[in-house]
């Protein structure tokens, strides 16, 4: 994976480009970043696509001494020209020995997931006791590769899964609130709206300051009741 490619999901810019993605992948770096102390010896990546996030788990504050990449077997190789998977899924069965890995993450895949509870009692299987898993998923985000986009998840509806795939010490996290979500609305609707290429290059500079600011000035209560949210973190671990 290029440095170029790798910018698109850590360190990403925020420009008039990137105003669309760029809340949505540093709060993933964010949750990393924040697990990495927690992460050791074998470690499963699930849905790990073209592994922009290797570079961080193999390094310090984390422990982790084997990466693990899994992912769908496609018949585009080029999709893993940089980067091929370790292990390839069905979606559902991760194809290792009960309690071979450490720890794991999903980051943007349980939203695709039609029976995420197997899954997670999947991840739970194969973590051994005392093994942490970080998981995230969207919340506002369009419809994407359809048809296999199958849920939204509240921050009570996840901590509910991973509690009751077996894990404990659930901590569930959002993203952003009010202003981060009206930043990243504006941000998706001027660079992914059908629009006129000469209207999006005159709109995408107007815009982008006012993404800017709302991302800034974001701040996330503690109370969810009746707050708008970007995204979702999860944490949790497996009892020793």
């Amino acid at each position: 994976m290029s440095r170029a490619e790798r910018k698109q999901f850590i360190d990403i810019p925020f420009n008039a480009d990137t105003q669309d993605l760029y809340h949505v992948r540093t709060s993933i770096q964010r949750a990393l970043t924040a697990v990495l102390p927690k992460l050791q010896g074998t470690f499963l990546d699930v849905g790990c696509g073209v592994q922009p996030y290797r570079p961080m788990i193999m390094a310090a504050p984390s422990r982790v001494q084997q990466y693990l990449g899994m992912d769908f077997k496609v018949d585009d190789d080029s999709k893993y020209s940089t980067a091929k998977p370790d292990l390839f899924w069905d979606g559902v069965t991760i194809p290792l020995a009960d309690t071979s890995v450490d720890c794991a993450m999903a980051t943007e895949v349980l939203e695709h997931c039609p029976d995420p509870l197997a899954v997670l009692r999947e991840l739970y299987r194969v973590i051994r006791p005392g093994g942490h898993v970080l998981i995230t998923v969207p919340f506002l985000w369009p419809l994407h590769d359809a048809p296999y986009d199958e849920h939204r998840y509240t921050p009570f509806a996840l901590q509910r899964l991973l509690a009751g795939a077996g894990f404990s010490e659930v901590e569930v996290k959002a993203a952003g609130g009010w202003d981060a979500s009206l930043g990243q609305m504006i941000g998706l609707w001027v660079m992914r709206r059908p629009l006129p290429l000469r209207l999006r290059a005159v709109l995408k500079y107007m815009t982008a300051p006012v993404v800017r600011y709302l991302i800034k000035r974001d701040k996330v209560p503690e109370d969810l009741d009746w707050l708008m949210i970007t995204a979702l973190s999860a944490v949790a671990r497996k009892p020793l």
